[in-house]
């Protein structure tokens, strides 16, 4: 195999940014390696209308990846660096100061004899990460600043075995993970105001499986289980003799409650489908499950710690918390002709013990617990506490094309999905709305041109408990193409939000940086017209 190299630029005016990124190649029979870096650099994101302040940041990654073959086998390396430098994290109440992640994964894939396949991997990956409230956003007073660092190490490690052909198979396995992270809150420029809101928490997860596949005259079958031990525990917290008096003394209670867990949790799928030509039916029946995060589950100290929903609420772990059951049903089909194509799917989801936040108490607004005054001192008197609902899911997925004449064609998707409480008449929160995008492609030998439309429809089916906001529905227009300039070298290139049209995500974070052009507590608007150019070439 001839040795490769690639070599991207990107320029996007929305933003003033700058991506640079490069791959290079080298193998033969027995041995490979390959390179990987990138690094991006981006001002302010800009809109029609101004600018999103503190939405800049900086971005890289690199890597190596080598793999040696002897005789049916592969022993495989892998490393990964990605460092985060300061970036502006508008929807949060703080900014990135750095988040770095390294990744070390090794592993064997090969057949030990006829009919007999191992697969076996170990890996590692590491998080370091702070955010503050005072660099790059207005600061606030010398009381109310805040920096927090955050640490996270997983190691993992999986091994299966084979029996059979690639088609016709038994596959058993076990796999193990190891998570130990904690996060500690302070005030750098006061060195008594400390706290470790998750103080050394770990969980760890031992599992099984098993799967086979085979088939019941035309039918295809696909057929699997798998058991997991789930434990999880957290240190008592530290904090020092400047922390106030209230998250003082739920910090002692805290101490003294119960901050270990376990529990066993078993998932199973179905899936079914059978080849007939043009037209291929699928049917897919499932349970899965989800033990509740660290955060979800032992954070004893109101904030607005999440898990990424950025909803402004301020929540609280339950410890009793148990794991989410999904019972899972999905039916479609494949159908393609010279033509044209079509692949829609339709699916529904129960889920049993859904983690959803909930007013802390009873009373919501009645600030008479100990959560809700530390919460009320942090600017939100109702919080929210992660506890176990009922919820369903159900929507619907479309892909199609088809040829119109000569090298000009049209391909599309769209999309719907919603999500309902059952314990009680709400809906879920985030739920994207009715979307679909159509294109208009020419497909010539070396070059092509597509013309794309996104349409996004207003959501209304809102969560009354996570007070989200309505959003109304937009239209974009996106130009996509590329060259190949000649063998081994192609341009790509693009222009989105072709007419610079302002909107609104419906997932888009709130605002929580004053002097910016979009309001306090306004959704975040999507991005301006923007261009890209990448470059990639082949060595050979």
């Amino acid at each position: 195999m001839a040795p490769q190299a690639d070599i991207s630029g990107q320029y996007r005016s929305v933003d003033d940014s700058i991506a640079l990124g490069g791959l290079v190649g080298l193998a033969n029979d027995t041995f490979r390696i390959g390179l990987i870096a990138s690094r991006e650099k981006g001002d302010d994101t800009r809109f029609p209308g101004g600018r999103i302040a503190t939405t800049g940041y900086e971005r890289a990654v690199y890597g190596v990846h080598a793999g040696l073959r002897a005789g049916s086998g592969e022993l495989s390396l892998e490393y990964r660096r990605q460092e985060t430098g300061r970036s502006g994290n508008p929807p949060f109440a703080m900014d990135i100061i750095y988040f770095h992640t390294d990744f070390v994964r090794i592993g064997f894939e090969g057949d030990l004899a006829d009919g007999f396949r191992l697969e076996a991997h170990a890996d590692y990956a590491g998080v370091s990460h702070r955010m503050n409230n005072f660099e790059l956003r207005p600061a606030p007073t010398t009381a109310m600043t805040r920096q927090s660092d955050t640490y996270a190490d997983t190691i993992g490690a999986d091994i299966s075995l084979r029996f059979g052909s690639a088609s016709r198979y038994v596959r058993l396995g076990a796999d193990v993970e190891l998570i130990d992270k904690g996060y500690m809150l302070y005030n750098p420029l006061s060195t008594n105001f400390f706290i470790h809101p998750l103080d050394h928490a770990e969980s760890d997860r031992l599992g099984a499986f098993a799967e086979w596949r085979g088939g019941l005259g035309p039918v295809e079958v696909e057929l699997g289980a798998r058991l997991d031990r789930h434990g999880a525990e957290t240190g008592a917290p530290r904090f020092g003799p400047g922390v106030p008096l209230g998250p003082a003394n739920l910090a002692l209670a805290f101490a003294n409650a119960d901050r270990d867990w376990s529990g066993t949790t078993f998932d199973t799928s179905l899936r079914l489908w059978a080849d007939f030509g043009a037209i291929t039916p699928r049917l897919t029946l499932a349970r899965k499950t989800r033990a509740p995060s660290l955060i979800e589950r032992f954070s004893w100290l109101p904030t607005e710690a999440s898990g990424g929903l950025a909803d402004g609420n301020i929540y609280v772990g339950s410890p009793s918390l148990k794991a989410e059951k999904a019972w899972v049903a999905e039916a479609g089909f494949d159908w393609s002709s010279a033509i044209a194509y079509a692949r829609p799917v339709v699916y529904y989801r129960r889920i049993d013990d859904f983690i959803q936040g909930v007013p802390f108490d009873a009373t919501p607004g009645l600030v008479n617990t100990s959560v809700e005054m530390v919460a009320q001192a942090s600017g939100d008197a109702t919080p929210l506490r992660f506890a176990n609902t009922e919820a369903d899911i159900w929507g619907a997925d479309l892909a199609f094309g088809a040829k119109i004449a000569g090298p000009l064609r049209i391909d599309g998707v769209a999309s719907y999905v919603r999500g309902k409480r059952q314990d009680i008449n709400d809906n879920l929160y985030r739920m994207v709305p009715a979307n679909g995008r159509l294109a208009f492609a020419w497909e010539a030998a070396s070059w092509s041109l597509s013309l794309e439309g996104q349409a996004v429809t207003a959501q209304k089916k809102l969560s009354s408990t996570n007070g989200e906001a309505p959003s109304k529905g937009y239209f974009l227009a996106n130009l996509y193409g590329h060259w190949l300039v000649r063998d081994g070298l192609r341009l790509d290139f693009g222009i989105e939000n072709l007419f610079d049209r302002y909107y609104l995500e419906h997932l888009a974070g709130y605002n929580r940086i004053s002097g910016s052009n979009v309001p306090l507590g306004m959704r975040l608007p999507g991005s301006g017209r923007s261009a890209f150019v990448k470059l990639r070439w082949a060595v050979r």
